[in-house]
């Protein structure tokens, strides 16, 4: 008769090797994130609170409405955009700001064409907001 403890001590090891490569997996995950923020964006912006270079601030940018962010001397097209940041908004965004906000200072950015390259950089901006 197999014991319950022979039975359980298999899965737990493979769930605790399973948790450390889902670990590993969001480290790299964060690294590509903020390699990709860095290439693209930190020229201009960082993600610490209140600091704004040439562009703002990102710092909490999830689910702020965009040209909010104090302190800084928003463009009236970004004051007036009617856009409040989340997935959908900063992807399209990030593709091509000029579409999505006519009239905005991001210039001479081109934006970056990598669907995969912007999704880094939003779950890299995603984590900064909650905290990362």
């Amino acid at each position: 008769m197999t014991s319950l403890r022979t039975m359980i001590l298999p899965l737990a090891t493979g769930l605790s090797l399973l948790s450390g490569v889902t670990a590993a997996q969001e480290s790299a995950d964060a690294e590509e994130g903020k390699l990709a923020f860095n290439n693209n964006c930190r020229r201009c912006h960082v993600t610490k609170e209140g600091d704004n270079r040439l562009g703002p601030s990102l710092h909490d940018v999830f689910g702020r409405e965009a040209g909010s962010s104090s302190g800084f001397a928003y463009s009236s097209a970004m004051k007036n955009a009617d856009i409040v940041w989340d997935e959908q908004t900063l992807d399209a965004y990030i593709e091509n700001p000029d579409a999505v906000v006519p009239g905005n200072r991001m210039k001479p950015y081109p934006g970056v064409p990598s669907a995969e390259e912007r999704a880094k950089i939003i779950a890299h901006l995603k984590a900064e907001s909650e905290g990362g």
